[in-house]
């Protein structure tokens, strides 16, 4: 089962009703569970969304396997849940600061990703199926014979440094730093390095799943297209040995004992299944005439909530572009918003920022905090010639919720807090003098 970057298939299509088969003739033809399967394979239904979701909205995946998942040693165990915390906060109150830390080290102590998986911030209550958690990972060796599943939520996955290669039920993605991996709500999948130790971020979604934000009028074209979104091909494992199956629920880790791999689907069929995506194939809308757009702009996935255009979770990217406005202040103006904003820089500088904020590293600012550029990034930007620049060497992100995130005693304890994060903005002067 091993495989590279450049030897793995995929097929594209954001949300397709995919087919895809490891043995020839491994499909069931004209129904999903036929009475007896291909190659005397199991048939088993994978749904992420409820039986009667509307079709549009409807997530399912049939899968045709050596065993059905149900067929265990015995029952889950309850084990230490590390560092790992889920919505809604209990630990600390959740302070109005602004906040940003330093990377996190990589080291030989840290472990495979599940070992290294840290929680800096949750909101929402993962049991209503409403809100997020956000997860630091780190890791310095595969995952082995461990597989891993969470029953809590859908997992963006947005690797910093170093690659990942997610061996999932239903196939193989590798993800490279300047792509993300979606993996649906309990599918199961281990994490392996082919590029040595790794670093990044996970947003646990507890919400809906992921899906394209709307166009409006902007029209049929422009940010993310459908086509540029990879799914894997079957593949599977038929090993008879002893692996370890941890699962998240309702926020706790549990661990059974399996005599075999869970990677044994040999075909499967529907439109629930993990995907990755190249944030460079974003296709950024900006202003050629004047003023800043808002960050909604930027809008890659959106987890939406009960109400029309407030997300649980809007993924935002900010890539390579170009800023041509003119009469325009063009780094992200001051402001306070009823959204929540967790950012993370995978390359790069932030041109917000002018330093402290390092790539791998992060920064909070939740509802109605004031934030925006520091105090030298708007003097210079205040005087600097309005020609056409283009903005390189960046690559940034936004994990949004109109719900607080609250920071975990983890992160607020962290060497690695900036603890002086507000003193950026302490050189802003008062310029008035009374002329217009």
């Amino acid at each position: 089962m091993k495989a590279t970057q450049d030897t793995l298939e995929y097929m594209t299509g954001f949300g397709n009703e995919f087919e895809t088969e490891a043995l020839p003739g491994a499909q069931p033809k004209g129904c999903f569970s036929p009475q007896q399967c291909p190659y005397k394979l199991y048939a088993e239904q994978f749904s992420s969304t409820a039986f009667t979701a509307p079709r549009a909205k409807n997530r399912r995946t049939w899968t045709y396997r050596l065993r059905p998942s149900v067929a265990m040693r015995g029952d889950f165990e309850a084990i230490d849940n590390g560092l790992i915390r889920t919505g809604p906060a209990t630990e600390l109150n959740c302070p109005p600061d602004v906040l940003r830390w330093d990377p996190f080290p990589v080291d030989e102590s840290t472990g495979d990703f599940l070992d290294g998986l840290a929680t800096v911030a949750v909101n929402g209550d993962v049991r209503t199926q409403i809100g997020l958690g956000i997860h630091m990972f780190r890791a310095d060796r595969g995952m082995g014979k461990k597989f891993f599943y969470s029953a809590d939520g859908e997992l963006l996955i947005v690797p910093q440094q170093g690659a990942v290669l997610a061996q999932t039920e239903l196939g193989q993605l590798h993800v490279a730093p300047g792509e993300i991996l979606v993996i649906p709500r309990g599918l199961k999948f281990r994490i392996e390095l082919p590029d040595g130790p790794a670093r990044g971020y996970v947003c646990e979604n507890y919400g809906a799943p992921l899906e394209l934000p709307e166009r409006g009028p902007v029209g049929s074209n422009g940010f993310a297209n459908n086509r540029d979104f990879q799914y894997p091909v079957a593949s599977f494992e038929d090993l008879e040995e002893e692996h370890a199956l941890v699962v998240k629920f309702c926020g706790e880790l549990y661990q059974t004992t399996l005599d075999r791999s869970v990677l044994d689907v040999v075909a499967w069929v529907g439109n629930s299944a993990p995907y990755k995506y190249d944030l460079s194939r974003f296709n950024v809308i900006n202003t050629v005439s004047f003023d800043h757009p808002d960050p909604s702009i930027f809008t890659v996935l959106t987890s939406p909530s009960d109400t029309a255009g407030v997300a649980n979770l809007d993924f935002v990217v900010f890539p390579p572009r170009w800023m041509v406005a003119e009469n325009t202040f063009r780094p992200p103006w001051f402001h306070r918003n009823i959204m929540s904003e967790f950012m993370g820089l995978i390359e790069g500088a932030y041109d917000a920022k002018g330093k402290g904020f390092e790539p791998g590293g992060m920064s909070l600012h939740n509802c109605m905090s004031p934030h925006g550029p520091e105090a030298a990034v708007f003097e210079k930007a205040s005087k600097a010639e309005l020609k056409p620049e283009r903005l390189e060497n960046t690559l940034a992100f936004m994990f949004e919720s109109r719900y607080v995130i609250s920071p975990t005693k983890f992160a607020m304890e962290s060497e690695h807090r900036q603890r002086d994060y507000s003193k950026c903005w302490s050189g802003i002067e008062k310029n008035f003098d009374g002329s217009p």
